[in-house]
């Protein structure tokens, strides 16, 4: 799958879930979305790296598959907002990390 596939298949999942749950996921809502989905990885990432509370720990398997769950959110709704904003994140990218740091360095 390509990246145009696979941010389709990002915003048709946030289509059906604007259905499923009589939201609006327009500008407003997707960058509020993505807040608190930054906010959920900074968790995982805690709890990953045992900086949370004893309680929280998880073992590594599953620590690990948490933190790729919140880092998954955080970039499809990267991708909604993107969409929201008129921004071709593909485009971006390629101008930003790869065309701009070959001269460069990285860009972060």
């Amino acid at each position: 799958m390509d990246f145009k596939e696979l941010e389709q298949k990002i915003l048709d999942n946030a289509k059906r879930y604007e259905q499923n749950h009589q939201v609006k996921v327009d500008l407003d809502f997707s960058l509020l979305k993505l807040i608190e989905e930054v906010g959920e990885l900074y968790q995982a990432i805690m709890i990953h790296q045992k900086k949370s509370r004893p309680e929280k720990h998880l073992p590594e398997q599953e620590s690990h598959n948490q933190l790729a769950e919140e880092l998954s959110d955080v970039v499809g709704m990267a991708i909604v907002l993107a969409d929201r904003l008129g921004v071709d994140v593909e485009k971006a990218l390629l101008d930003k990390w790869i065309n701009h740091s070959e001269s460069d360095g990285v860009v972060v």
